[in-house]
């Protein structure tokens, strides 16, 4: 099995750049917005699921493992990233997967991968939280890591602080001498809590899940009542919930500025910021972290 001890970023993977977002709304508003080009890092391993990892994979190095297990469903950004880092860099990966057996870009990229797949149904996998759900995969799997579904958890957040180090880095690209915010889809909320952890400008997550859906406890468990976050629910009345507003937006950005989306996550993201400009003061500047997520836009053709 390949170490992972001493890794921050894979030698593989290109700088993100930070690129301004030209957009007509924006100019109008007097707000400047740079993205964090995560989806660029790698063509399979991108966006903020490298990072979220690479403190699990850390972990199993550590403990001397032969793999990961995980969770996800059948368009599951992390699980993809997952499979593809284990065929890379050499270990075992197990994914849990919600609702029934089918085949999608994704899922058949997890098998070339080389990824085993268990099909929780969907009630089976509306345990995922509950006590004693790992004990008979723990049984099953002894020699895997079991990580939290999203890679989150406090190891998924401290690898995503990197993340401020990085902008920080990059600022002068932009001409910038500090920003006023980050701006992020959250799908856990585990990638806003590594930004809180790591201090800077506020963050403001917002939630491709509706209200209700864990993010709150998510988050407060992995940064307590820290301040420096807000969370905006961008959900649009449910997850992978798709309209054709959403649609005709994500159509229209993209012709615009040149910006890759899906609308998941990213999409959903940018409408939200476009919808919340009102708490932005003229001269503001916000980056947007794109987390990725291209490959899930496939189950959308």
């Amino acid at each position: 099995m390949a170490s992972v001890v001493e890794m921050t970023l894979p030698d593989w993977a290109r700088p993100a750049p930070l690129q301004p977002l030209n957009l007509g709304w924006l100019d109008a508003a007097g707000v400047q917005v740079a993205v964090l080009r995560l989806d660029l890092i790698d063509p399979l391993i991108s966006g903020n699921k490298w990072f979220k990892l690479t403190e699990h994979l850390q972990h199993m190095s550590r403990q001397d493992l032969a793999g990961v297990i995980s969770l996800g469903g059948a368009h599951s950004n992390h699980l993809h990233a997952l499979a593809a880092a284990g065929k890379r860099l050499g270990f075992e990966t197990v994914g849990l997967l919600r609702g029934h057996a089918q085949q999608t870009p994704t899922v058949t990229d997890l098998q070339a991968f080389g990824m085993k797949l268990h099909w929780l149904g969907y009630a089976g996998y509306r345990e995922r939280h509950a006590p004693g759900f790992w004990t008979p995969w723990s049984s099953l799997y002894p020699d895997l890591l079991a990580v939290p579904e999203g890679g989150g958890g406090e190891e998924g957040a401290r690898g995503c602080q990197v993340l401020l180090q990085h902008v920080r880095a990059r600022l002068p690209e932009m001409g910038w001498d500090g920003f006023d915010g980050w701006w992020l889809a959250v799908g856990t909320g585990t990638t806003l809590a590594g930004l809180v952890q790591a201090g800077g400008p506020i963050a403001y997550g917002a939630m491709a899940v509706p209200p209700g859906h864990g993010v709150v406890e998510n988050v407060t468990a992995l940064v307590g009542e820290a301040d420096g976050y807000e969370l905006i629910d961008a959900s649009r009345g449910g997850f992978a919930k798709v309209d054709g507003d959403l649609l005709a937006f994500i159509e229209a950005a993209e012709q615009e500025s040149g910006l890759p989306l899906e609308p998941l996550y990213t999409g959903k993201a940018l409408l939200a910021l476009r919808d919340n400009l009102h708490r932005f003061a003229p001269g503001s500047r916000l980056v947007f972290i794109h987390t990725g997520g291209l490959q899930g836009r496939r189950g959308f053709a």
